[in-house]
């Protein structure tokens, strides 16, 4: 097994394992960081997962690959298919079993299949989807073989990775477009200056508040509203969108985004 290395993770940045080494060493599977560690196993296959690294050629040449890839490929090759997928709006998603190629997620594909992408569900809801029905797809590989995989056909499309500024809300967009950046997870707003975390929100497409305006847990935006559900301060836990609001005393001119 090939994962990442160490590093600092969740609160007090303890330096901790990867969740796939932990399951790993508990089965006694040897874990290694290092790509070079493949050259000395004895395997017919492996199978790639969210790795986000190009496997050399050499290497390929020794060990035949697949890829498991979160998008309808050519559509969103990369490192962050899914949340590109949400950002964009897309109407659906899926997963690819591919093969693997020295260039990024370019490889014929031996299995795919289409999954409807809710405008509701939240990144985790949606990765679990993808991740129980790729799991489908491969034993079906393993287990009838993979057969003769199928160009991919289309424009490629490339999934940046998100960055930490892509999180912060802009409250000119549209209330469907700031709800699928909600979905993510990370979205983040400035209020006095001070970092508040939307959790959990609604949204509606109607509605003429000012952009940031906050009238109880509603939140104007470029078109629409936002209804706040779940949110954490700067420096606190999370909780209610109506407690919050509640424990504040807010001016008539109090805009978030400031």
């Amino acid at each position: 097994m090939i994962t990442g290395v160490d590093k600092r993770r969740g609160r007090g940045s303890k330096v901790t394992p990867s969740p796939v080494k932990v399951e790993s060493e508990k089965i006694g599977i040897p874990v290694a960081h290092d790509l070079s560690a493949l050259s000395e196993v004895d395997v017919d296959l492996g199978i790639v997962v969210a790795f986000g690294r190009i496997i050399p050629s050499h290497i390929l040449a020794n060990l035949p690959l697949v890829n498991l890839h979160f998008s309808l490929l050519p559509k969103w090759r990369g490192a962050a298919p899914v949340e590109r997928a949400i950002l964009e709006g897309d109407e659906f998603t899926g997963v690819c079993v591919m093969k693997i190629e020295s260039t990024l997620d370019t490889g014929d594909i031996y299995r795919k299949e289409v999954i409807p992408l809710s405008s509701e569900a939240s990144l985790d809801e949606v990765r679990n989807e993808l991740c129980e029905k790729g799991i489908e797809l491969l034993l079906d590989c393993l287990n009838i073989g993979f057969g003769v995989p199928e160009p991919q056909i289309g424009d490629a499309i490339y999934a940046s990775k998100i960055k930490s500024e892509e999180h912060q809300i802009q409250w000119t967009q549209s209330a469907s477009q700031i709800h699928r950046l909600i979905r993510l997870g990370n979205a983040w707003t400035l209020l006095d200056g001070k970092r508040l975390r939307i959790l959990q929100a609604g949204f509606d497409d109607l509605g003429d508040q000012e952009p940031g305006k906050i009238e109880g847990v509603v939140v104007g935006t470029g078109k629409g509203s936002i209804n706040l559900i779940t949110v954490k301060p700067e420096g606190r836990k999370e909780l209610p969108a109506r407690d919050w609001i509640n424990g504040l005393r807010l001016g008539t001119e109090v805009r978030l985004g400031k």
